[in-house]
């Protein structure tokens, strides 16, 4: 993959995540925009750690953050983290079972299908590990939901 394309591919999988933020609505984004934060501030550590020690790389050059991981948290990610929460938040069996399909899903086929077309690829973790990696964060991204309601509430 050219780094054009490769530059396409990191706009356009921000800008079809945030296209959806107009039906998301203003109170479910006041609502859940604490805890999507803040969970993408942790992402966005483990991810340095991550890029650091080679757990996955990005083929071409530049191997600038910016042009790798971020688009993937700025958009999917914490996009993602948002809509989970507005759909499941307070039924915990319903958004540990979406965290884990998105997860899955994430961590598999579309995994294999960027080591495909030669835009990423696991090194150090296999896929199994590279979903623990995201599913282990669903529960604090409930965690932190439910410190802001019960704050809110108090």
């Amino acid at each position: 993959m050219t780094i054009k394309i490769q530059r396409l591919v990191n706009v356009t999988i921000v800008l079809l995540s945030w296209l959806t933020l107009p039906f998301f609505g203003l109170r479910n984004t006041k609502r859940f925009l604490p805890a999507s934060f803040c969970i993408f501030l942790i992402e966005f550590i483990t991810t340095l750690i991550g890029k650091k020690r080679k757990w996955w790389v990005f083929y071409n050059k530049p191997k600038a953050f910016l042009f790798g991981e971020f688009p993937y948290l700025i958009g999917p990610f914490f996009v993602g983290s948002l809509w989970i929460l507005k759909w499941t938040y307070g039924n915990f069996k319903m958004f540990i079972l979406l965290n884990a399909i998105v997860d899955a899903f994430f961590a598999s086929p579309i995994a294999k299908f960027a080591k495909k077309i030669k835009h990423y690829k696991l090194v150090r973790l296999n896929g199994f590990q590279f979903f623990l990696y995201y599913f282990s964060k669903a529960f604090l991204l409930y965690w932190f939901q439910y410190l802001f309601e019960n704050k809110k509430n108090n």
